[in-house]
């Protein structure tokens, strides 16, 4: 399979994409693969370093750890949001672990050199024993990093040439604006260490393929009747729809929570024609206001959904490349990240996200320690998903098996994933990869593959 515009054989790229159709197996467990990316891909690219609510008062810090590089993000004493290379300049120490609040300076916990929340130099002790070319102004600061703030979140760049972080987030930022994802607050955040790759992880959230046979509860007899169908009941109807919000709260809150639940079951009773085309469309239409007027009611930032509906971006779920993803929900969202650990390990982390009424922020939140993947606490939805990953990721160590087989309706979006990963390990210009990234930053579920056109 090829298409049009694709110039496979110019990517100097080890177990390259060589079809869109086809995933090399090599890439989810290949060593030399694995430093390519840590080297080509990761420095290059808008990483989701925290959560604001993490951070909410001024001298606020947490680290973000991704690789081998530890990054300080700091609130300044202007509220403005900071980062910086988590090295002493003396001897490479590093400053701090976790989070905590700087209330005087981040002070090296081998020789004592400090540094203000705002990166600068504060102390050098017995600075005269040191020769003057050590001790340059310019050279004593904590480094920088690339720091930008949109969707309530942090987010990082090693790269000072990269272009800001909206442009490298579209068209997703648009959409997930309209959401109001900057007004979400986390409610719970778990953490999850899986026995396999990063990209194949996410590839387990990026498709609805797998739907039917991993979560066979949420295929629920009579959401979907036939077009002119003439056994439509609306009451069984009704029952089918709450059936499923409680299958999508059940541990998971933000997917769909359970304010939201107990607003669509004070609707049981709403009249709906027996016919189907005007039923679907007229609950859906009841439920999206009712939600709306229950929170705007507390005084919580919620959108107009229907408006969205209209909009065409009532997306189910938003993807910002390389790991962060945001799935909306009625008034709340789940939010994933996704962070290499090794070759066939990654940390995956979970928030549940509301909006809080006027008034009520929540308290910051604590990182939490990272559960295994077959932790009995894991809410249902996302165990049934690691139940098969750790088989995935053994199973492409079979001799017999070369490469992901992907169908390009269904499982388009991981083809396009891969595709434009190959992009930076090429160490292509970032005017040659926006086009591809504004190609993954979408709505993932149900994408073809597309072209991406390097």
């Amino acid at each position: 399979m090829a298409i049009a515009g694709q110039r496979w054989s110019a990517l100097p790229v080890p177990h390259a994409m060589q079809s869109p159709d086809r995933v090399p197996k090599e890439r989810y467990f290949d060593p030399q693969f694995y430093q390519l990316e840590a080297e080509r891909l990761w420095p290059r690219v808008w990483q989701m370093a925290c959560r604001l609510e993490e951070i909410p008062a001024p001298r606020d810090f947490v680290t973000y750890e991704i690789l081998d590089q530890s990054v300080i993000v700091v609130r300044g004493d202007d509220l403005g949001v900071r980062a910086f290379q988590n090295s002493c300049r003396h001897r490479g120490v590093r400053l701090v672990e976790g989070r905590g609040r700087c209330d005087g300076a981040f002070t090296c916990p081998f020789h004592g050199w400090c540094y203000g929340p705002d990166g600068r130099n504060t102390f050098v002790s017995q600075s005269k024993t040191f020769a003057p070319h050590n001790l340059r102004a310019a050279d004593l600061d904590l480094v920088p990093v690339r720091c930008e703030v949109w969707g309530g979140c942090a987010w990082i760049n090693f790269d000072d040439a990269a272009p800001p972080l909206r442009t490298c987030l579209e068209p997703m930022a648009t959409i997930l604006d309209a959401w109001k994802v900057e007004s979400l607050r986390t409610e719970w955040w778990r953490a999850f260490r899986l026995p396999v790759n990063w990209k194949l992880a996410q590839e387990a959230f990026q498709e609805q393929y797998h739907v039917v046979t991993t979560h066979p509860r949420l295929v629920i007899p009579g959401r979907f009747p036939p077009r002119g169908s003439a056994t439509f009941d609306p009451r069984a109807f009704v029952e089918a729809e709450l059936h499923y919000l409680r299958v999508m709260s059940e541990g998971m809150a933000g997917m769909v929570h359970a304010n939201d639940v107990r607003v669509a079951e004070g609707l049981r009773d709403l009249e709906l024609s027996a016919d189907p085309a005007e039923a679907i469309p007229t609950w859906h239409r009841a439920l999206n206001d009712a939600v709306v007027r229950w929170h705007r009611e507390r005084g919580a930032d919620v959108p107009d959904l229907n408006d969205l509906t209209v909009r065409g971006i009532n997306e189910p779920m938003g993807y910002c490349f390389p790991h962060y993803f945001v799935l909306p929900m009625y008034s709340s969202a789940s939010s994933y990240r996704f962070r290499p650990l090794g070759p066939e390990e990654t940390l995956m982390e979970i928030w549940s996200l509301t909006r809080p009424p006027a008034g009520h922020e929540p308290v910051r939140p604590t990182p939490p320690e990272p559960w295994a993947h077959d932790d009995p606490r894991t809410p249902p939805i996302p165990a049934e998903d690691f139940s098969n990953l750790p088989k995935q990721q053994r199973g492409l160590h079979a001799r017999g098996f070369e490469y992901m087989r992907l169908s390009e309706k269904a499982e388009g979006h991981i083809s396009n994933l891969h595709r434009t990963i190959d992009g930076f390990l090429a160490d292509l210009p970032y005017d040659e990869l926006l086009p591809a990234l504004r190609e993954v930053n979408v709505n993932p579920l149900e994408r073809p593959v597309v072209d991406i056109a390097f």
